[in-house]
C-alpha cells in the first residue's frame, strides 16, 4: 500500500492537469481497502476515489485525501453456460476486454478501447456503440468505509442507468472497489446496429464479423475521431447526451429535420450532445489554452498548459450556448473537482 502526502496528481488524469493532493493513499488488496477504512480520520477529509482519471477534470489542487485502486488478477470463477470473470479494480478495461476475446468470452466488444480501469467502469457505467457495462457486470466487490467490512453487491442494487449508479450518489466515497465480476458468454453474437460499425465492417468486405475483428473495427472507429491522450491531454466524451422530452424533440426536429436521434422509449429521445455543440459553432474552436477537438464536438482538450478553470470555463461557455439555442442543459459526463 502507497501513503504519500502532498503528491502530484499529473499522472493520474489524463487532462494532464498539474494539481496535488493533501494525502495520496493506493491499496493493493482487499486486505489494504480495509485497512485504509479503519485508519482514515476526520482530518483525511473530503475523499476522491479514482481510477485511471480518464473521466475527471481537476479545477486545481485537491485538499484532501485521494484514494486509488492497485489490485491486479483476474480469476475465471464459472465456466457454465457462461463465463464469471472476476477482475481487479485496478485492471485496465480495455485489457480485460482484449483477454476475453483471445479466451472466447464474449459481450464486451464493444466497449473496446474505453479508457478507464475496472473499478470506474462500475462506478460510471461505461458504454459506447449500443453497449453498456451494466449488461455485463454480474457483482461488485468493496470494503465499506462506514463499516470497514468487505461486502459483495449484486449488480441488480447497483441502480445502474445511463451513464450512472448509486455509487455517484447515495454512495459516493462510501466504498473501496476491489473487484468486478463481469459474466460473458461463450456465444459471441455480434451488435453492429449502432452509429457506423456496419457500414464500416462492410467497406472492410465482410459481413459477419469475428469478434476479433469487431473488436478492430470499433478501434479503428474511436481512433479516427478520438485524440490519443498520450499526446492531447482530454478525458473522452465530456458531456452525456441529453435524453429530451418528445414534446422538445418534435418541436426541434421541425427546425432540424436532420437532427440525429435514438429512440429511449415512448415518451423520450436521446440527442448526441455532440451534434448540438457543433451546431453552435464550438467544433474546433479554442478559449484560451483549452479547446474542442476539431473530429468530435464531444471531446474537450488541453491544447497545453491548460488549467482545470481553464477547461471548466469551456465546459461552461459551451454549456450556456447550448441551452440558449435548443433548450436544452447539458450535462458533463466528467467528474469535476
Amino acid at each position: 500500500m502507497k501513503d504519500l502526502l502532498h503528491y502530484d496528481l499529473t499522472a493520474h488524469n489524463t487532462f494532464g492537469i498539474h494539481a496535488h493532493c493533501r494525502r495520496f493513499i493506493e491499496y493493493a488488496s482487499a486486505e489494504d481497502a480495509v485497512q485504509i477504512a479503519s485508519m482514515l480520520t476526520p482530518d483525511d477529509m473530503p475523499l476522491l476515489i479514482i481510477g485511471e482519471g480518464s473521466n475527471l477534470l481537476l479545477r486545481g489542487d485537491f485538499e484532501g485525501t485521494v484514494i486509488h485502486a492497485a489490485v491486479r488478477g483476474c480469476t475465471v470463477l464459472d465456466r457454465g453456460g457462461d463465463v464469471l470473470l472476476r477482475c481487479g479494480a485496478g485492471e485496465t478495461v480495455d485489457d480485460i476486454i482484449d483477454h476475453a476475446i483471445t479466451q472466447g468470452w464474449h459481450g464486451a466488444e464493444n466497449l473496446s478501447l474505453i479508457p478507464g480501469e475496472v473499478g470506474a467502469s462500475a462506478v460510471q457505467n461505461i458504454g459506447a456503440y449500443g453497449v453498456e457495462v451494466c449488461e455485463l457486470i454480474h457483482t461488485v466487490e468493496a470494503v465499506d468505509l462506514s463499516t470497514g467490512e468487505l461486502t459483495t453487491i449484486p449488480a441488480s442494487d447497483c441502480q445502474y442507468a445511463y451513464r450512472d449508479s448509486r455509487f455517484k450518489h447515495e454512495w459516493k466515497n462510501r466504498f473501496l472497489i476491489t473487484h468486478v465480476t463481469y459474466r460473458l458468454s461463450k456465444q459471441f453474437i455480434p451488435r453492429l446496429d449502432y452509429g457506423n460499425i456496419r457500414s464500416f465492417i462492410q467497406e472492410k468486405g465482410c459481413d459477419e464479423p469475428t469478434a476479433r475483428q469487431l473488436r478492430d473495427a470499433i478501434i479503428a472507429i474511436r481512433r479516427d475521431k478520438l485524440p490519443d491522450v498520450k499526446v492531447i491531454g482530454n478525458a473522452g466524451s465530456f458531456f452525456v447526451n441529453p435524453v429530451v422530452p418528445r414534446s422538445l424533440f418534435v418541436k426541434l426536429q421541425q427546425q432540424y429535420p436532420d437532427m440525429p436521434h435514438y429512440e429511449v422509449g415512448v415518451d423520450r429521445v436521446k440527442i448526441p450532445a455532440g451534434w448540438l455543440i457543433q451546431q453552435c459553432g464550438w467544433k474546433g474552436r479554442n478559449l484560451g489554452r483549452a479547446g474542442v477537438y476539431e473530429r468530435q464536438a464531444l471531446i474537450l482538450v488541453n491544447r497545453g498548459g491548460a488549467t482545470g478553470e481553464d477547461i471548466f470555463r469551456l465546459c461552461e461557455a459551451i454549456r450556456q450556448d447550448v441551452f440558449t439555442r435548443f433548450g436544452i442543459t447539458i450535462r458533463p459526463e466528467v467528474n469535476i473537482v
